[in-house]
C-alpha cells in the first residue's frame, strides 16, 4: 500500500494535538476523496462494511427483528428487540420507525421475516443503507452483534466521497491508525485502480481542522 502506518500516525497525532479540547470525546474522522470513478452511475457508487481491527471506540446500537426465541436469546446482546407482532405496529407509526432508524447503526433480523421487513421497514431503512443482516433462528447473536460493534460503512453518492469515523479520542494514535489501515486496505482491494483511484485522504477530531494523510 502507497501510504505507511508511520505516515498514519503522525497524522493522527498532528489531528489531535491540532484539536482543542472539548466537553465531550470527539470521534476521528477519515474524509477520502476518489478519483476517476462516475459517480452519476448507481454501479460505481459504494456501500461497504469494513470491521475496525481497534473497534469503533464508542458504543454502536444493534437492534435485532427476530421472533420468540431468538429475540429472547437477543436481549442480553443487542440495544433493542423488535418483535413481529412490534414490527406490525412500526408500519403505521412512521414517525417512531424513522427515530428507530436514526438511532440505530445496524440491524439484525430473522430470515423468514425479511419479507414483512421490505415491507414494512424498507422504505424507512433502505435509503438509509440501514436494511437488516438476515440470520437463522438458531445464530449465535453474540458474536454476530459484537462484529457489527466494530464495523462501519463506507458510503458514497453521487459525490466521490467517503466520510467514516475511525475511532475516538480515548484510543491511542496507534489503534486508531491501524483502524485507518484496515479502511484504506479494503479501499485499495475494492476499487478498480486501487489506491490510483484515492485522490486525497484527511483524518480530524469530530470539531477540529483536517490533517492530510500522505499517500
Amino acid at each position: 500500500m502507497a501510504v505507511t502506518t508511520e505516515k498514519i500516525v503522525k497524522a493522527v497525532g498532528e489531528a489531535r494535538k491540532a484539536s482543542k479540547k472539548r466537553n465531550f470525546t470527539q470521534s476521528f474522522d477519515l474524509a477520502i476523496n476518489l478519483r476517476d470513478i462516475d459517480m452519476s452511475k448507481p454501479e460505481n457508487r459504494l456501500n461497504e462494511e469494513v470491521v475496525l481491527p481497534k473497534g469503533r471506540g464508542k458504543h454502536v446500537k444493534v437492534a435485532i427483528i427476530a421472533g420468540d426465541e431468538l429475540a429472547l436469546a437477543a436481549k442480553e446482546h443487542a440495544d433493542m428487540v423488535i418483535t413481529k407482532e412490534e414490527l406490525e405496529e412500526l408500519a403505521k407509526d412512521k414517525k417512531k420507525a424513522k427515530k428507530i432508524a436514526n438511532d440505530i447503526d445496524f440491524f439484525i433480523a430473522q430470515t423468514d421475516l425479511m419479507p414483512l421487513i421490505g415491507r414494512f421497514l424498507g422504505p424507512v431503512l433502505g435509503p438509509r443503507g440501514k436494511m437488516p443482516k438476515p440470520v437463522p433462528p438458531n445464530a449465535p447473536i453474540a458474536p454476530i452483534v459484537e462484529r457489527l460493534r466494530r464495523t462501519v460503512r463506507l458510503r458514497t453518492k453521487d459525490k466521490p466521497v467517503i466520510h467514516v469515523a475511525v475511532g475516538s479520542e480515548d484510543m491511542s494514535d496507534d489503534d486508531v491508525a491501524q483502524n485507518v489501515e484496515a479502511v484504506l486496505s479494503h479501499l485499495e482491494r475494492k476499487l478498480d485502480k486501487g489506491m490510483g483511484n484515492i485522490k486525497s485522504v484527511y483524518i480530524k477530531t469530530t470539531m477540529g481542522p483536517s490533517v492530510r494523510v500522505e499517500v
